[in-house]
């Protein structure tokens, strides 16, 4: 299992240190919250700080853009070399532009589901995806209650991917600890978001490892 803590639950006022580390204590990718306070009912991160991540983060950038105009975010942050981008399903009515944009910019596209979206949505986009996002909270703010039915989700999702796209991965962000990683696991999940129940462990290291399973 990957793991990509989410920076969304760092102390920004020490966000150099809480980058450093995470990424010392092993975790496999750097996960960024852009939110734009109209698609969710918050607001995050700009370009700026998220350059600042880069630049201290030895490990690879995961974008996830929680935002109504994708096409201007990632012009916004393609510059700044992410592994992934993820873009909301619910939010673009030309999905396949944007990934071959993302393709077009050497970033590895990522689609996201909300919790009520199903995975046949987005069936004839997988064979052009890098990886799909599956959320366990509603999007928009940190620290929520695991929503159980997406590891129902998962397994349907992965059922998918084995037809259309074996090389696509699953990602699960929202309310993951070590009490419900081993059932994720078991579902095909393959990288995990966790915010809180990583920057709120006395050791970063150690809680990154307990999901590394």
């Amino acid at each position: 299992m990957l793991v990509a803590p989410s920076i969304l639950s760092a102390d920004f006022g020490k966000l150099n240190d809480e980058i450093i580390a995470i990424c010392d204590g092993g975790c496999d990718l750097v996960h960024v919250d852009v939110m734009d306070g109209h698609f969710v009912p918050n607001m995050t991160i700009g370009p700026v700080v998220v350059n600042a991540v880069a630049k201290v983060a030895s490990k690879p950038l995961d974008v996830h853009l929680m935002v109504e105009d994708n096409n201007f975010f990632i012009d916004l942050f393609a510059p700044l070399k992410p592994e992934y981008i993820s873009f909301h399903i619910e939010s673009e009515k030309h999905p396949h532009r944007v990934i071959q944009k993302l393709r077009s910019l050497d970033i590895k596209p990522a689609i996201v589901l909300n919790p009520h979206s199903s995975p046949q949505a987005i069936e004839y986009l997988l064979e052009d995806l890098d990886m799909v996002l599956l959320m366990s909270v509603n999007p928009g703010f940190g620290g929520q209650k695991f929503i159980t039915s997406v590891v129902k989700k998962a397994k349907e999702l992965k059922e998918l991917i084995n037809k259309h796209n074996p090389n696509c991965l699953i990602q699960v962000d929202g309310g993951v600890n070590d009490k419900n990683i081993q059932e994720l696991k078991d579902a095909g999940v393959d990288v995990v978001v966790a915010g809180s129940y990583v920057y709120g462990a006395s050791n970063y290291g150690q809680a990154i490892k307990s999901l590394q399973i």
